[in-house]
């Protein structure tokens, strides 16, 4: 008797072991991933580098880096990049072309995401373009700029937006080559990192133009640097970001930007160790409705495909905690390298750019369990027609359909853009 309810409790386990793998399986399976556009390189763009932008009806709007207008300077690059919109009509979604850099005082090479400012336009950054008098290369060191339709009644199908540039970096004090989307505060002031010299930089609208009101130059040694992250301010006016290296073990930091008179002070949140906790983080921070903060690195950890972290404030401190360690081949910088998204349940999305089956990049959603994390990997690109390595994160849309890109792969190797649904 004791023996058979052994076996029957035995048998009992395998049976729900197996009912949930299949349920797993098959939730995993019910996922459908499509390709929305595929960059061909020539007046839509090439190689998307950021994520997406959704507005409220649903469009979604992204750079591409290269690709679109190929003439003067631009030529030799095979264009100097495209903001793009992609619209869903009828059955099917509809790709627009609104803005195509010329590499001169306009700007050249949109590394970092569009982002929808106060007033309904559109903010982002150019990685070079703009004075000719920088000392860096091509004499250029990247933009800000504005756009929006154009105010005249459109007579053609593909109607050019019109680009008005904010701000032109110098290579100084302010930096240069800003690859960090904006971020806005509730005054209307603008945020963002550069990446030679690498400084974070606030910039306030005083009499129509643009300045620099406060800066931050970072040196590399315990500091950190570069911030190349994307920032994150809170209630209060504290800048949150992440160095991609320094720090005291060289393997980057996260820090706090608190106003101190005039300037900002730096506060180092937590200085990556080398080890389970991942090294190089890249992406940047997200708070979720209690303060909490949450990040990834982009390699190292247990499986050497990066990590995604917590940190909780506590009694003016911030305490680390390791949510979940990613597999991958153990390259450098495969992970995660843009900001995670969350949505209403609390549950974790990103992307990696080279782990996943194919070393060609994935999708994975984090899900609270237990008082630890599920892991689910939603897709993983195969380098083929479906895209290969997206450097961009997430976006979510009300009905929890996930959209991104691909910086390289689809049919031209240019790149894509895609959707998960659930």
């Amino acid at each position: 008797m004791r023996d058979s309810r052994k076996i029957s409790l035995a048998a009992l386990a395998l049976a729900i072991v197996f009912v949930l793998t299949v349920v797993l399986a098959l939730s995993a399976r019910a996922q459908t991933f499509t390709v929305l556009h595929t960059f061909t390189g020539g007046a839509d763009g090439a190689n998307p580098d950021a994520g997406l932008t959704i507005d409220k009806a649903g469009n979604l709007y992204g750079t591409a880096a290269s690709g679109g207008y190929t003439g003067g300077d631009c030529a030799f690059y095979g264009g100097c990049g495209t903001v793009f919109r992609l619209s869903y009509k009828g059955s099917g979604w509809v790709f627009t072309p609104l803005y195509s850099f010329h590499g001169g005082s306009d700007g050249a090479f949109p590394e970092a995401r569009v982002i929808i400012g106060p007033n309904g336009s559109f903010y982002g950054t150019t990685w070079q373009g703009g004075y000719r008098s920088c000392y860096m290369d091509l004499d250029t060191c990247g933009t800000v700029f504005n756009l929006r339709p154009s105010a005249s009644a459109c007579k053609t199908a593909l109607c050019s937006w019109t680009e008005n540039v904010l701000y032109r970096f110098t290579g100084g004090s302010d930096g240069g080559f800003p690859v960090s989307d904006v971020v806005f505060d509730p005054a209307g002031n603008m945020y963002l990192s550069t990446y030679n010299p690498a400084v974070v930089d606030k910039l306030t609208l005083s009499n129509g133009s643009w300045e620099v009101a406060l800066s931050l130059g970072f040196n590399g040694g315990s500091d950190g640097g570069p911030p190349i992250s994307s920032l994150t301010l809170d209630s209060t006016g504290n800048v949150y970001g992440v160095a991609a290296g320094g720090g005291a073990n060289n393997y980057g930091l996260v820090f706090q930007l608190t106003t101190s008179g005039s300037g900002w002070t730096e506060n180092v949140l937590y200085t990556f160790q080398g080890g389970s906790d991942g090294i190089y983080p890249m992406a940047g921070l997200i708070f979720d409705q209690a303060g909490n903060l949450y990040g990834s690195a982009s390699s190292g950890g247990l499986g050497n495909g990066g990590t995604v972290f917590e940190l909780t404030p506590s009694s003016g401190d911030w305490n680390f905690s390791l949510l979940y360690s990613l597999s991958g081949s153990g390259g450098s910088r495969n992970g995660p390298l843009r900001s995670l998204a969350m949505d209403g349940a609390g549950n974790l999305y990103g992307t990696t750019y080279s782990d996943g089956a194919y070393g060609a990049g994935s999708v994975f959603k984090l899900t609270p369990a237990n008082g630890g994390w599920a892991y689910t990997d939603l897709y993983d690109f195969t380098g083929g027609d479906d895209g290969a390595n997206p450097y961009g994160g997430v976006t979510l849309d009300a009905s929890g359909n996930l959209y991104g890109t691909t910086a390289f792969g689809g049919a031209s190797g240019a790149g894509v853009v895609w959707e998960i649904t659930p």
